[in-house]
C-alpha cells in the first residue's frame, strides 16, 4: 500500500496579519490529510455512514517549524506509526512548494468509534488489515522526528 499524500494551496483566506498561514489552518491540512488517511483505510465517507462509524480525534500536537504563505503548494505525508484495536497513531509530516524539509509536523492520537453510540469500538477486519498495510509498508517509525514531544519550560529555580 501506498504511503498516504495529501496536496493542497495555502489560501488568502488561510493567511494572518503577518502574510503567514494562521496558525489554526496548519490543524486544518492536517485534517483533511487525516480524511486521506481515512478514505485510504477504507473509511471514507460512504463507508462511514454505511458502517456507522467514524473516527474521533483524541489528541493532537502540531510543531510550528516554519512560515509559509498564500500560494504555497502543500503537502502532506501521513505515516501510521502505531496501531490497536481501536486507536490509531499518526504522524504527518507538511512541506511547501518543492522543499524537503517540514515547515509543520503533527503527531495524532484517533479514537475508531461507533456512531450509534457513540462509543469506542473496534476496526472492522478489512480496516484493521489495510491499516496494517499501510503501517509495514511505510518508513519505521525513527523517521519521525517530531513524535512523543511535550510541551514544557524546565522548572522555576527562583528566577
Amino acid at each position: 500500500m501506498p504511503p498516504v499524500v495529501y496536496r493542497d494551496t495555502v489560501r488568502a483566506e488561510w493567511v494572518d496579519y503577518n502574510g503567514h498561514l494562521r496558525d489554526a489552518y496548519y490543524m486544518l491540512i492536517f485534517s483533511f490529510a487525516t480524511d486521506a488517511v481515512l478514505d485510504a483505510i477504507g473509511l471514507d465517507d460512504a463507508q462511514r455512514k454505511r458502517r456507522r462509524r467514524s473516527v474521533y480525534t483524541l489528541e493532537a500536537h502540531i510543531n510550528y517549524l516554519h512560515e509559509i504563505k498564500e500560494g504555497a503548494q502543500v503537502r502532506v505525508d501521513a505515516h501510521v506509526q502505531g496501531h490497536d484495536a481501536k486507536r490509531l497513531h499518526l504522524y504527518l509530516e507538511m512541506f511547501a512548494d518543492e522543499g524537503i524539509a517540514p515547515v509543520a509536523a503533527s503527531e495524532q492520537m484517533l479514537l475508531h468509534v461507533d456512531t450509534d453510540g457513540p462509543r469506542s469500538a473496534e476496526f472492522d477486519a478489512d480496516v484493521l488489515e489495510r491499516v496494517r498495510a499501510l503501517q509495514a509498508a511505510d518508513a519505521p517509525p525513527a523517521r519521525a522526528r517530531y513524535c512523543g514531544r511535550m510541551i514544557g519550560l524546565p522548572a522555576n529555580r527562583g528566577s
